[in-house]
């Protein structure tokens, strides 16, 4: 990264800081800051006082704003989205207008600025969607693989694609800590729930990671472990009261990084899976779940992560387990730590 001029858009969210903390100290020649949130933008500007940062308010939205924004970028990291599940289902037009269109004024403002990369963030809910929130990222997807046939090259584009992010805004774990302060049950929505598991600091390092693998139409996948939502309600606190409150509309049980049908076109490279347009020779087998995962987190670790500094604000680091991190293989998944879970009245 030194030397390079590098855009993220969503850069005040959390992902957008804890990539800023860590290519800062490569020496950028500079770091744009492209979103929406003024106050976000001027606590960022105060806090990381950097002459490498330079701040746009802007909206993906606003294809016009972006070209202006992307003269003289060498990377766009394409991170802005709207997230929140419940949100996307109740206004799939402002869902859309943002996951989807943004995808695409982002490449057709990459293209004309003369943009060499971008790289995309994806999740875990744009395979086999069910809410309006993954389906308008699978678009976005799908967008952003196609374009590389438009841009011949310039830009290059390609997808990370991953899934739960400790510390990021959202997560459980804020909630958890709150309602026990508060004395009250902890929400679980159900017992049998599972979830993938990065920190800040591992989705940046992962999106870094794969910059120098790019071809252009590429999905990269991290090998990362699960969690089970009870083992999270143990590790946050020990024996509280847990009450079922049922999945909210769009959720599932488990979830996907990549389908069985996408495992044709993916190839195991280490550390990584990676989804190509044309299938490998050794491709793999089945689909990769939450559910039915050889890596999984403990309690012991995920108390470890909630007790390092997960927090995403400005000053926070993500916390890192590190690789081997949690338990491979020969785990009985019907295990299940003692937390007292009660139905709600």
């Amino acid at each position: 990264m030194k030397d390079a001029s590098i855009l993220v858009t969503g850069g005040t969210g959390s992902f957008g800081q804890a990539f800023a903390r860590r290519v800062l100290r490569d020496g950028p020649r500079r770091l744009v800051i492209y979103s929406r949130g003024e106050h976000l933008q001027e606590q960022m500007e105060r806090d990381f006082n950097h002459p490498a940062l330079r701040f746009f308010i802007g909206d993906v939205r606003d294809r016009d704003r972006l070209r202006v924004a992307m003269r003289g970028i060498d990377l766009v990291i394409h991170a802005a989205a709207l997230k929140i599940i419940p949100k996307c289902e109740t206004d799939p037009d402002e869902c859309r207008k943002t996951n989807v269109n943004g995808a695409m004024n982002v490449c057709y403002a990459a293209m004309d600025a003369g943009v060499s990369r971008i790289i995309a963030l994806s999740t875990d809910k744009a395979c086999n969607p069910i809410n309006n929130y993954g389906a308008s990222k699978l678009m976005a997807e799908k967008n952003f693989i196609a374009f590389n046939k438009i841009s011949i090259g310039k830009p290059l584009i390609s997808v990370t694609r991953y899934g739960n992010v400790w510390g990021s805004r959202g997560s459980v774990v804020p909630l958890f800590k709150q309602r026990v302060a508060e004395g009250r049950p902890l929400p679980i929505t159900d017992a049998r729930m599972t979830r993938f598991n990065m920190t800040l600091d591992e989705a940046v390092e992962f999106v870094l990671s794969s910059l120098p693998m790019m071809r252009g139409g590429e999905i990269f996948v991290p090998k990362v472990p699960s969690e089970r939502i009870t083992d999270v309600a143990e590790a946050v606190a020990p024996g509280h009261i847990c009450e079922f409150i049922g999945i909210r509309p769009g959720e599932k049980l488990s979830e996907t990084l990549f389908t069985e049908d996408e495992a044709r076109l993916t190839e195991d490279i280490g550390d990584r899976f990676v989804i190509r347009q044309m299938a490998p020779k050794n491709a793999c087998v089945g689909a990769y779940t939450s559910g039915f995962n050889d890596h999984w987190l403990t309690v012991e670790d995920l108390r470890a992560l909630i007790g390092s500094d997960i927090g995403g604000g400005i000053d926070g680091s993500a916390g890192k387990l590190g690789n081997g991190a949690g338990v491979k293989g020969g785990m009985d998944r019907r295990e299940r730590s003692v937390v007292r879970l009660e139905y709600p009245p």
